[in-house]
């Protein structure tokens, strides 16, 4: 009697295995002139942890649910004639929605011509932009964000941890590209913002873990050595690159002095010097500086940053990137924002050293959310109850246990994929108001890669007036889109006979 009373609550206590959840539904969409028909699919994949004990294996345990949006182009193509994308935004925290619906998939938000909301109601349209013509797509949720949770009995916080995301994403990969059959077509990562850290982790580690080598990377808004974006004390890097952006916000709101409000790119080329050069030569003497050198550097960064001379001195020559979003419009009462800085906000008041809010993601939040959740219930037809959750802070605190007493760094991973597998190439999206990942930043990490020369070919960059998310401006979106193109088709070989060959 005893046992089976043992073995009824066994049973009774048992958790029921978790169950995938996929709907599929069809469409089609209009894309440079040319009607597109596509399969969508919106679901969840379980991800499973092989278990083991005294070094035998004992089956596998689910651990996730990521949910997913896939769209694939209708026809009779092979493999190796179509290529797929794997999207997903950064945060951590944030959901793929930004590139889903913002720039890559085959409809987007309606804002105005640079990139504004209108009022709501919110209402997606055909996206003209889209890459469903040249490339599949597959949009991921990382845990703990969109609708993708851990299953009953676990932990989210152990997938809010650097190493743990790259090999949940990499296992997500893996298995898409497994039940797809898609090994052996052309395989691209983007990725934006701490994404761009997640695709160049995926890069090595996809390689490394599965044998699953890609064609490229695209980064948006690309941040992979974060010594360049750390304002700490004693490190003096982000100041020297973050110049040319505070540069370029003064340039968009118009304070800068009449000889430098011309020509933009003309002007950034005079401040990188500076800033390369004299800034970086007067910040590395410290309290050696003299006295004339330091008022007439002073000076100068009071010309590009619009800035007075008397607020650039209490500075000690050092802007930081908060006080700056504070400080420029402080006469008007307005705050600029951080992802893309020709947005302006208000605050309570004009005092204090920070921003309440960034009113460049105040101002694009509303849109993309309501038109997210309704687009996946009305058109993908994928019900939930669970918060979609767009930008989560239920991620944090995200650990980086392998960077113990030093800034992360996937640049060297990044640099390891590439030598390993030189058919890789990379695409690097910049915006000029972008002071979250600023292009100088970027271009310093790329430099500094230490990369053979014979490979430094297989990088580009594209450069917008726009700021984090440069897409939300219909002129950068319309040039990011031929870049993209044109990307993806250089990095596929000429012999797969593949669709990525497009007009962009």
């Amino acid at each position: 009697m005893p046992a089976k009373e043992n073995e009824t609550t066994n049973n009774e206590t048992r958790r029921p295995e978790p169950q995938e959840q996929l709907v599929e539904t069809q469409h089609t969409v209009t894309i440079r002139g040319q009607e597109i028909s596509y399969t969508a699919t919106a679901g969840t994949i379980i991800l499973k942890e092989e278990e083991e004990k005294d070094d035998k294996a004992e089956g596998e345990k689910a651990k996730a649910a990521v949910f997913f949006v896939a769209y694939t182009r209708d026809g009779h193509y092979q493999p190796h004639d179509r290529p797929v994308t794997f999207s997903f935004n950064g945060g951590p925290g944030s959901s793929s929605v930004w590139l889903h619906l913002g720039l890559l998939g085959p409809r987007r938000v309606l804002l105005d011509e640079i990139g504004r909301p209108l009022p709501p109601p919110y209402q997606l349209v055909d996206n003209d932009y889209s890459l469903l013509d040249v490339t599949d797509l597959v949009f991921i949720d990382p845990v703990s964000t969109g609708f993708s949770r851990v299953v009953p009995g676990e932990k989210s916080k152990q997938f809010h941890d650097f190493n743990k995301d790259i090999e949940s994403v990499g296992e997500f990969i893996r298995l898409y590209t497994s039940r797809a059959r898609r090994w052996t077509s052309p395989k691209f990562l983007i990725g934006e913002s701490y994404g761009t850290t997640r695709a160049a982790g995926l890069a090595g580690y996809l390689q490394d873990r599965h044998g699953l080598y890609l064609n490229g990377i695209m980064l948006v808004s690309a941040i992979l050595n974060f010594q360049t974006a750390r304002f700490t004390v004693g490190n003096d890097l982000p100041y020297i690159l973050f110049l040319p952006t505070y540069t370029a916000t003064a340039w968009y709101h118009r304070r800068l002095p009449a000889g430098l409000q011309h020509d933009l790119r003309q002007t950034l080329a005079e401040v990188e010097a500076f800033a390369l050069g004299e800034y970086t030569l007067a910040l590395m003497k410290g309290a050696a500086l003299p006295a004339g050198e330091r008022e007439t550097i002073a000076g100068k960064l009071a010309r590009y940053t619009g800035l007075s001379p008397e607020y650039v001195e209490r500075s000690n020559l050092r802007i930081e990137i908060f006080r700056f979003v504070k400080e420029l419009l402080r006469d008007q009462r307005r705050t600029t924002g951080r992802l893309d800085s020709r947005f302006t906000g208000v605050d309570r008041d004009a005092a204090g050293e920070n921003f309440e809010y960034d009113p460049s993601y105040a101002a694009i939040q509303g849109a993309y959310t309501a038109t997210l959740n309704d687009y996946l219930r009305r058109e993908l037809q994928f019900a939930s109850d669970l918060p979609y959750e767009i930008l989560t802070d239920r991620v944090h605190p995200w650990k980086f246990d392998k960077h113990q007493n030093e800034y992360v760094n996937v640049a060297e991973t990044l640099r390891r994929a590439m030598s390993m597998n030189p058919f890789l190439k990379l695409f690097v999206a910049n915006g000029y108001y972008d002071l979250a990942t600023p292009y100088l930043a970027t271009e310093y990490t790329f430099n500094h890669l230490e990369l053979d020369p014979a490979l430094q070919q297989n990088i580009s960059m594209g450069y917008y007036e726009a700021g984090h998310m440069m897409y939300i401006h219909r002129p950068s979106l319309a040039q990011l889109r031929q870049d993209l193109v044109g990307f993806i088709g250089s990095a596929v070989p000429e012999s797969s006979g593949s669709s990525a060959k497009s007009p962009a």
